[in-house]
């Protein structure tokens, strides 16, 4: 796993990193409703949505100090 948070996780930080998690649940859902729907413009459409929802988490964290481990494709 990870090594030890270089910070404290304050209740800022908490609220801060839900309501990118929020982001990121709704944009997936928009994006599963759009497969679901067969779609493809609004499928293109959301799936930017949700990769740019996805950027901001992962860039959140990186700038807090916490490293998420890409897996090896």
């Amino acid at each position: 796993m990870g090594g030890p948070v270089p910070q404290p996780i304050s209740d800022t930080f908490l609220l801060k990193y839900r309501e990118l998690l929020d982001a990121e649940d709704e944009a997936f859902d928009e994006l599963e409703h759009a497969c679901e729907e067969g779609d493809r413009v609004h499928f293109d459409q959301e799936m930017d949505r949700w990769q740019v929802a996805l950027v901001r988490k992962l860039a959140f964290l990186n700038h807090a100090g916490i490293e998420v481990a890409v897996p090896a494709t």
